[in-house]
């Protein structure tokens, strides 16, 4: 099949996405395999700055006027706080927990912004809706098993923090996208980044040698790559066909795992990531439903982690299609309907 024809297939949305989720799962790989050597703000430091001249250049394209002073200084602040908060503590949880450990935690996101699209989007979460992320979380215990084993440790509730700092940044997004320029919700997180790591770096920094700095620059590098294939994926299939796509991140943690650090998976995190992921799907294919979702939440999103080192492919979708309202209340028009 030629590229063209393969471009225009009904697969090839699916298969964007799955290679760019793919590309983001090497991206965590590097994430673990330094922090055996480095404190994570070190590595979300250098990971940032590293990536700034390729997201520059993505984010001059921004075709709108304006400067760079938040419309909405307030959720702004928030947004880019959550995102820092966020990042340092993913990397930390891929830094000392195993692969696929940290993804079934993460992978609650969608479960929380259902549930903070209740008090700041103002949606109608139904029985349907709720019983998904209820059952989800039951999942998130199911991984955690709280007092047995070694117990939770600092990165459980690092990739609990992330989860959580990720669905308020997207949801803050989601809330003020269609006031906001796409510029400063992309560009302020990374600053904050900078500086707030910056600020902390003479506490933990390590001597790196050429080649972990040149990890660093490939991670920026297969980060941004992804969010353009995520792009390129949204614009030829359905949403609810490619945001399930994220879930295949568990089978690369597993093959990576053992590949590279020797882990293996329980049962338990077997059972709850299963229970996790049916749960997230579930909440997609409700929202896609017709007078179900007045603001579609997870489905806008476009994204995974919002860790704030990279441009969200959200955002840059924004760039180049600046009436695109999908991190807007308006994506969603119509009558408001029952609660699902």
């Amino acid at each position: 099949m030629s590229p063209k024809r393969l471009s225009q297939s009904p697969l090839a949305g699916p298969a964007f996405a799955l290679g760019a989720f793919a590309l983001f799962s090497v991206h965590d790989l590097i994430v673990k395999t330094l922090g055996g050597s480095y404190s994570p703000v070190q590595i979300v430091f250098f990971s940032t700055l590293l990536g700034m001249p390729l997201a520059m250049l993505v984010l001059m394209r921004d075709p709108t006027d304006g400067n760079l002073f938040p419309r909405r200084p307030g959720w702004t602040a928030l947004r880019t706080g959550a995102a820092v908060m966020t990042g340092v503590s993913v990397f930390y949880a891929f830094s000392v927990l195993p692969l696929a450990q940290t993804y079934a935690i993460l992978f609650a996101t969608p479960l929380l912004i259902t549930a903070l699209s209740v008090p700041l989007l103002g949606e109608r979460v139904g029985i349907h809706r709720g019983a998904a992320v209820v059952v989800g979380l039951l999942g998130v215990l199911i991984v955690l098993r709280p007092g047995q084993g070694d117990g939770l440790s600092l990165g459980h509730l690092a990739a609990l923090v992330g989860a959580a700092g990720s669905s308020l940044a997207s949801i803050i997004v989601r809330k003020i996208g269609s006031e906001e320029r796409g510029f400063v919700l992309l560009i302020y997180p990374m600053m904050a980044n900078l500086a707030v790591m910056g600020m902390m770096l003479p506490f933990v920094y390590q001597p790196m040698p050429l080649g972990d700095l040149g990890a660093l620059a490939l991670m920026a590098a297969l980060a941004l790559a992804a969010s353009f294939g995520v792009i390129a994926a949204y614009t030829r299939a359905p949403a609810f066909q490619i945001a399930p796509m994220q879930y295949s991140q568990i089978i690369w943690a597993v093959i990576f795992g053992a590949l590279f650090f020797g882990e293996g998976v329980d049962l338990f995190t077997i059972i709850g990531a299963a229970v996790i992921i049916l749960s997230g799907i579930y909440i997609v294919m409700r929202e896609d439903r017709a007078n179900v979702s007045d603001n579609r939440p997870v489905l806008a999103t476009r994204t995974r982690t919002d860790t704030g080192t990279y441009p969200r492919a959200g955002g840059i979708g924004r760039l180049d299609n600046p009436d695109d309202p999908a991190d807007g209340p308006d994506a969603a028009p119509g009558q408001r309907p029952p609660p699902e």
